[in-house]
């Protein structure tokens, strides 16, 4: 999965180079596993490709005598990819990382719309237990909304987040909101008119607090919930020296007592989530939230079993149902 997330990079940096068909990368990076490139995503705000679909290329895999598709490998995966830092698309990756900063939340980007139009069409086509998502950095804090949002459908995709985005970085979470927030009116003010960045309703919902009330995690759900939780198992891999991710490895330490309390996190034993941690000892940032990282031969994975406050507030939403309506709505 990693590698297919390397060529949706490189099908940036090769239309950022002006490659041609010869001397491009990008491909390099799924014909060894008999994939084809079947869709590119474009952020149509800047042209910039940020996602790609990629299939099980049968043909190919039959000239190279390969019979059978492997055992677990999916017939299309949904790859998004991170910031990149280098020509035109550095404005609109940092936009939508401030986004994700200042209300938790990326569904206000155009790239969060394109990418579940995409991974529903793909899942109606070949099936959801046959598709995967994965993604790196900002491209796996999509692939968890669009994931999750999917699962809320009733529609289980297998999910696989590389160095996904935390909001406990270094500084508390309000601290990081209040900071973020400003940033990010900074920003707005500074493009054109008429091209401000729209913000979703969900968005600006969280905007009372910055949204931090409904962010932080358990690995386990409770069990029979009717929701999917369970059915729907995200896959996440952090690097405890990369300090954008490693706050998916807290514990959550002392439950509070939530007598009475709506939308609280689970409580029993059913699993909701993996999560591997990379256990190389003291990094640094670059390397830690590097990508390749994730398939490099001297990989050393541990799965983590205990609760994780962070994974469970992400996916609260879908431990809870949701609440009664009182009278006629206005």
């Amino acid at each position: 999965m990693a590698c297919f997330i390397q060529a949706v990079y490189l099908l940036e940096l090769d239309r950022q180079e002006n490659r041609t068909e010869d001397n491009a990368l990008a491909s390099k990076w799924w014909v060894p596993f008999k994939y084809k490139l079947a869709q590119i995503l474009l952020d149509d705000r800047d042209g910039s490709i940020f996602g790609a679909i990629l299939e099980w290329d049968r043909s190919a895999a039959l000239s190279d005598l390969v019979i059978m598709r492997p055992a677990g490998a999916p017939r299309a995966v949904l790859a998004l990819r991170g910031t990149v830092l280098k020509g035109p698309t550095i404005r609109r990756d940092i936009e939508d990382d401030l986004r994700f900063l200042a209300w938790e939340s990326l569904k206000g980007s155009v790239r969060f719309k394109v990418a579940l139009e995409a991974l529903k069409s793909v899942a109606d086509r070949y099936g959801s237990a046959n598709v995967s998502i994965a993604g790196h950095s900002l491209g796996a804090g999509f692939a968890l909304q669009v994931g999750k949002a999917l699962a809320k459908e009733g529609i289980y995709v297998e999910t696989h987040l590389f160095n996904p985005p935390s909001v406990s970085l270094a500084m508390s979470i309000r601290d990081i909101g209040e900071k973020a927030g400003f940033v990010w009116k900074r920003f707005k003010s500074m493009l054109p008119a008429g091209n401000e960045t729209k913000i979703s309703r969900d968005e600006a919902e969280n905007t009372g607090g910055f949204g931090f009330k409904n962010w932080i995690p358990h690995l386990y759900g409770p069990k029979n919930s009717g929701l999917g939780l369970g059915k729907w198992v995200p896959h996440l891999y952090v690097n405890n020296s990369d300090y954008i991710c490693c706050s998916y490895t807290d514990p959550d330490g002392k439950e509070e007592n939530n007598a009475g309390k709506e939308n609280v996190g689970p409580t029993n034993e059913q699993l909701a989530a993996k999560l591997f941690v990379m256990s190389k000892g003291k990094q640094k940032f670059l390397e830690a939230h590097g990508l390749e990282q994730w398939w490099s031969d001297d990989s050393q994975l541990q799965l983590a079993v205990h609760n994780s406050k962070l994974i469970t507030r992400q996916l609260k939403s879908l431990y809870s149902l949701p609440a009664p309506q009182q009278g006629k709505p206005r």
